[in-house]
């Protein structure tokens, strides 16, 4: 069998790492358009569930990863300048071009061929290749190109986001809200080593157009958020990485895989399949986990028709799931105005059960001195 992987982010490389580990035989090549060193964004997080399925899937890139973690167990919610601090969150931080490095090297290790600078516009190439495995991204030339099977549903959502680094470590996922006189802002921030954080900050349309971004610079851009965020950085700077006000697509297909014309079948992993609101922490999460179900597919069922049916069953009610969860949590913040007069308390308890995936015993078993506070408070 031979398999071309479009893609080499963590979805595409993960996959490989499991599937040339089982069958050393299986010709594996993966096509990155960027060069190894590339990478946009700043840290990624982790659950201890998703550590626990790396740990048991492939030890040697587990324990990599594990070794350059920065871990904790709270949410620090910063609203009318109050810290309301909620605890039993357990999640892990590592830089982006960490995770990447490791999983390249293990690939490596593994005898999976790696093409950096290989953008992939001529899809006449992977004729010989018996699976096409379009990793590819929130921008996936390979779902594009096949459009017309997978029928993707693409909505552009109305908040702005952009992605920056900061040296002022938060110890713990801190979700931030500021108001001035252009309207709200919201930061999600949490440290992924031991001297840089992610800090991305997220307003709605009016609020952006009222404060100009849409007329300023790059470097104006970020002294503007140092000034809103002023107190939150300790007077500290913002990193960009070609940061830029981007707003979040949600993706959904209704197909998720398909036979080719000239030979064999494509399929797609992580973000060209589906997308979650960055606010749930779980975009990697669902892509390494995408990953290690194709692979249990393609390791359980002969045929690869089968497998990919498989895949498709056992994967899409989980997929479903949190995007529906997601969902609802991007809401809250392209609706932030309506919750930002409630008091500290019920706002963080708002905040913490927006996705549905938490409920009010949950809350409890993760912090009932939390839950306690907020009891009181509105009785």
């Amino acid at each position: 069998m031979k398999i071309a992987v479009i893609g080499g982010g963590p979805a595409g490389l993960y996959f490989s790492i499991l599937v040339k580990k089982w069958r050393p035989d299986i010709e594996i090549d993966l096509f990155e358009r960027n060069a190894p060193d590339d990478t946009f964004g700043w840290g990624v997080v982790f659950s201890d569930k998703t550590l626990s399925y790396l740990k048991v899937e492939d030890e040697p890139s587990h324990d990599a990863i594990v070794q350059r973690f920065e871990r904790w167990d709270n949410v620090d919610i910063i609203h009318h300048d109050e810290k309301i601090t909620v605890r039993g969150n357990k999640f892990s931080g590592i830089a982006r071009i960490e995770i990447l490095h490791i999983l390249q090297e293990r690939a490596r290790e593994l005898g999976v061929q790696l093409h950096f600078r290989a953008p992939v516009l001529d899809l006449s190439q992977f004729q010989s290749y018996d699976l096409l495995v379009g990793a590819d991204g929130i921008n996936s030339e390979i779902r594009s190109q096949y459009a017309e099977t997978f029928k993707p549903d693409l909505s552009t959502r109305t908040n702005r986001y952009i992605w920056y680094g900061t040296p002022h470590l938060f110890h713990g996922l801190t979700l931030t809200f500021r108001e001035n006189n252009a309207g709200v802002f919201a930061a999600h921030s949490y440290k992924f080593n031991k001297t840089t954080s992610t800090f991305i900050v997220e307003c709605d349309e009016e609020t952006w157009q009222t404060a100009g971004f849409q007329d300023m610079d790059e470097d104006t851009t970020r002294h503007y958020l140092e000034e809103v965020f002023h107190h939150d950085l300790h007077g500290g700077k913002l990193l960009s990485n070609n940061s830029k006000w981007i707003n979040f697509v949600l993706v959904k297909n209704r197909h998720w895989w398909s036979e080719r014309k000239d030979k064999g079948y494509v399929v797609l992993l992580g973000d060209s399949l589906a997308t979650v609101h960055f606010s749930i922490g779980s975009g990697t999460k669902l892509a390494l986990e995408d990953s290690i179900a194709l692979f249990h597919a393609l390791r359980l069922t002969e045929r690869l028709p089968d497998a990919l049916i498989e895949f498709e069953a056992q994967r899409r009610p989980v997929v479903d799931e949190y995007q529906d969860a997601a969902y609802e949590s991007l809401l809250f913040f392209e609706n932030l105005k309506d919750y930002m007069h409630l008091d500290p308390i019920p706002f963080a308890y708002r905040l913490m059960t927006r996705s549905g995936k938490v409920d009010h015993e949950n809350l409890r078993r993760r912090d009932p001195v939390f839950v306690e506070q907020y009891e009181s408070f509105v009785k």
